[in-house]
């Protein structure tokens, strides 16, 4: 079966050559066979991407590594040099340490891999489409050309179609042409073959939001064939590229590597000018470098980062790429819309009006004159249940977010629209329109027929003037509607939606009239406020973000009375100075709109370009700045932004520019995911400082015994054996490190702040200087007072290195308080690898072929407790040096 590719102009064909074109029917649609035929021919409906690393590859990856070629080369030069059985034992060590840590690396980066392939799926579209006659809802990807489609407002189109039918449509295809304002669409017309794409308004395009209306529409083009398609292939595919932070510490491993490579060299001619063996010397000086370069950190870094995401997809928020850990730690400015993030979006019944009567819906207990307004509002609207026999808690509603509020408000108050719709009976339905602004419906009861309407108050109270001229109602007069007004007024300052609420009884002659002549004289009765309800947790999500320095700038098309009202009450401390309408910021200049910028708290009613002239200003100020949308109009500001944030429930434009998708739409999960990048950093510089302490004791304990002319006091294996075996977990642990209470009562900013701070300075080195002195002190102790074998000797100072790291690592849980000060226990990762740590060397000491392996003996008792002794008295003193730090109030 063959199909015209997606040259064909099809805004210029009659729809029933279309059909014939496509052998499609629009109302049957395709057979589930055909749709199987056509996705073989057309492939599924999305388009292609960069396909993520192999396991072969990320294997191969951590090879790559510049300590890994050193370990090679020293791997290779040390089973060459002599011929002897040791040094086949040796060069096995090598090339498994090599192995093991590859393994390490390899089965971490897979892991996070496949976490953020997986977590990239949770977000995976559906449309509704006609089969066999059958309405279902599909994924987008399973569309194929000559599927009829529906769609409604909200939705975004998930292919290219040519419009079958609809009324009132209007859609965005600001994706596609970069203008905002909406396109209407019209299915019956044809266009000539020229028609730009911006006016072919019986097409509606994939990627392209739905802004108003509903309609059908058939397939034409499907992946790479569709307009969004054909600009994405054009853009170069590229892989993730490394954060700034991961870059950072790749040229800081390298800094140090450099280093501790030119004192190895020292070494190794300090002990050739002192007559030890080269090739023993060659084999410390490389064992020196694995133990100081520290390989270590970039597996760090990617399990941290793993983790970090893992743990904020469990909070409901979905981050898209690696690279926003950074500026999502370092933000400084959250600009967020006030609906669906700071409130839940959703309108709740609030007050009911009707004349000389206000009553709360929550203290409302007696109805009387309220009951005409629930039986209206409940059978005013096209909001409908699909499972009326069931319990109201448990009752699916469906229509427009007002529909569903008015029957749902009224439902709760007993007045079920189902039960109502028993006594009236419909006659004819006049949906909401814009330009009316009021939905109406005919319905009779008994013998008499009704006009029922539901709209904008200040619209029906004018519709009722005739009404108060003439007379024709007793109760609705000038004084009426006076109370009316002035109550509405007070209602809308607070910020809350107000639905007028009309009636009028009919007689056969006006049910002939247009709609607009039968509105012109009803009888306004009251109305009913809505309020959109603050979210639980934004009042402390904010108190948090004020705490750790954040300023949060609510940026909302909404009304400036409104946005006031949900600021104050979720704790904002609001002025009317503090408030700025987009209309004030189209006659400031930059510089004034920059020196006012600061005391803002509030932009209302603003367009798509005051939302991107918000963010600039802000980073032009030096901020790292959040923004927050849901609209096709917010993407150039998210883009722009340096995390930009979509809801979950907001459209695919603004999820496709967005770094953070906040699956349940909570300010609170913002707060929590600047709180994870500012985890993810503090985890990081844990790990740096451990790695990098117990890389320069190395360098010192070898360095100061051939100054002194002393022998070697540790092998080079038992080096190697340390920083493989032993020092690997520990690392790793500190990615499990949970967060510490201080993190987000302070400003945070990766980008100012240095990797190492003027403390994990002076610990790396105070910790280097204490531990190899305690260990040289211990070596000349042994070796040349009491003239100990050494073989024994080296074995203490391998255990004063290994039972020291066992307790060290809890002094760098925090960098912030004493060790007496924190939870120990509250890192079970971090705890078994220090019982790891000493584990494996007791199997180094007491397992023969270890023994054969590292040179080494069995301990006794009284060793281990010297062993435990020293270890204690070098954490006592770290701890001391970081008492010092905290005391002067001097730490990061």
């Amino acid at each position: 079966m063959k199909f015209p590719k997606n040259n064909i102009p099809w805004h210029s064909f009659p729809l029933e050559e279309i059909f014939k074109i496509l052998k499609t029917d629009p109302k049957f649609g395709l057979s589930h066979k055909e749709v199987r035929e056509r996705q073989k021919i057309f492939g599924l409906n999305k388009i292609k991407q960069p396909p993520p690393f192999s396991s072969f590859e990320i294997f191969i990856n951590q090879f790559k590594n510049p300590l890994v070629y050193i370990l090679i080369l020293a791997g290779i030069v040390v089973l060459f040099l002599e011929n002897h059985p040791q040094n086949l034992i040796d060069s096995f060590f090598i090339f498994i340490a090599i192995l093991i840590n590859s393994i390490f690396g390899f089965l971490e980066e897979r892991k996070s891999s496949k976490t953020f392939e997986k977590l990239k799926k949770i977000l995976k579209t559906k449309a509704v489409v006609i089969r066999e006659g059958i309405k279902k809802e599909v994924f987008q990807e399973e569309l194929v050309v000559g599927d009829i489609i529906l769609f409604k407002a909200g939705d975004k189109i998930p292919a290219d179609g040519r419009l079958i039918e609809g009324e009132n449509i209007e859609v965005s295809e600001a994706v596609l042409t970069g203008e905002w304002w909406g396109v209407e669409k019209s299915p019956n017309q044809v266009f000539p073959k020229e028609t730009p794409l911006s006016e072919r308004k019986n097409m509606v395009f994939s990627g392209c939001f739905v802004e108003r209306g509903e309609g059908k529409a058939v397939v034409v083009a499907t992946g790479e064939d569709t307009e969004i398609g054909k600009i994405s292939s054009l853009l170069k595919e590229t892989r993730e590229e490394k954060t700034p932070l991961q870059r950072k510490l790749f040229y800081f491993s390298k800094f140090i590597g450099g280093i501790i490579l030119i004192g190895c060299f020292f070494i190794y001619l300090g002990g050739i000018l002192r007559g030890e063996k080269g090739l023993e010397m060659f084999e410390t000086s490389i064992a020196v470098a694995v133990g100081g370069i520290p390989e270590g950190l970039p597996v760090v870094m990617t399990i941290i980062l793993a983790i970090g995401m893992e743990r904020l997809a469990r909070k409901k928020g979905l981050l898209k790429k690696l690279q926003a850990v950074e500026s999502l730690g370092s933000t400084s400015v959250i600009l967020l819309d006030k609906t669906r993030t700071l409130t839940k979006g959703k309108m709740e019944g609030d007050e009911v009006v009707v004349y000389k009567k206000i009553k709360s819906l929550n203290s409302l207990k007696s109805f009387s004159s309220f009951s005409f307004l629930f039986e209206i509002i409940s059978l005013c609207n096209e909001a409908f249940v699909e499972n009326p026999s069931q319990d109201l808690t448990h009752w699916r509603v469906k229509g427009s977010p007002t529909d569903k509020a008015l029957l749902e408000t009224a439902a709760k108050k007993g007045f079920f629209k189902p039960l109502l719709e028993k006594k009236y009976h419909l006659i004819k339905s006049f949906p909401f329109d814009t330009q009316r602004k009021y939905q109406a419906k005919i319905l009779k009861k008994g013998k008499d027929v009704f006009l029922f309407v539901c709209g904008a108050p200040e619209k029906l109270i004018d519709l009722s003037l005739k009404v108060i001229e003439e007379g024709k109602e007793e109760f609705l007069s000038s004084e009426h509607i006076g109370f009316f007004l002035e109550n509405l007024k007070k209602i809308t300052s607070k910020g809350k939606r107000v639905i007028g609420v009309g009636y009028k009884k009919l007689n056969k002659k006006e049910m002939r009239k247009d709609v607009d002549e039968i509105v012109r004289d009803i009888t306004f009765f009251g109305f009913l406020s809505f309020k959109d309800p603050i979210r639980e947790d934004v009042k402390e999500a904010l108190k948090i973000s004020q705490q750790a320095g954040l300023r949060v700038v609510i940026v909302t098309g909404d009304h400036k009375n409104t946005a006031k009202y949900v600021a104050q009450e979720i704790g904002m401390e609001v002025k009317d100075y503090n408030i700025m309408e987009g209309k004030e910021i189209d006659f400031l200049s930059e510089e004034e709109f920059k020196k006012r910028l600061r005391e803002i708290k509030i932009f209302a009613r603003v367009t798509p370009s005051h939302k991107l002239k918000i963010v600039k200003a802000w980073q032009e100020e030096g901020e790292i700045v959040a923004m927050v949308g849901d609209g096709v109009n917010d993407a150039p500001a998210l883009k722009r932004a340096d995390i930009g944030v979509s809801l979950g429930s907001g459209t695919e434009v603004a999820k496709e520019a967005s770094d953070l998708v906040l699956l349940n739409d909570s300010f609170g999960i913002i707060v929590k995911a600047i709180e994870e990048g500012r985890v993810i950093f503090d985890n990081l510089r844990k790990a740096i400082t451990f790695v990098l302490a117990d890389s320069f004791a190395s360098l010192i304990l070898v360095g100061m015994s051939i100054i002194l002319g002393w022998p070697l006091p540790i092998l080079w294996m038992q080096i190697l054996w340390n920083n493989v075996v032993e020092d690997t977990l520990p690392t790793i642990a500190f990615a499990f490190e949970p967060k510490e209470k201080e993190i987000m009562k302070k400003r945070f900013s990766f980008g100012k702040m240095p990797l190492l701070s003027k403390e994990m300075k002076i610990l790396i080195f105070a910790t280097g200087v204490i531990d190899q002195f305690l260990a040289l002190g211990l070596f000349f102790w042994l070796w040349k007072i009491m003239g100990m074998d050494l073989d024994y000797v080296r074995t203490m100072i391998f255990g004063t290195i290994c039972i020291d790291t066992a307790f060290v690592i809890f002094s760098y849980k925090s960098l912030r308080k004493n060790i007496w000060k924190i939870n120990l226990w509250n890192n079970k990762f971090l705890f078994l690898s220090s019982l790891f740590v000493i584990g494996s060397f007791i199997s180094a000491v007491y397992f023969p072929p270890f023994q054969i392996l590292l040179r080494t003996v069995p301990l006794s008792l009284n060793d281990w407790l010297i062993l435990i002794a020293i270890s204690l008295l070098g954490v006592g003193l770290i701890e001391m040096t970081k008492w010092w730090f905290i005391a002067r109030k001097d730490v990061d």
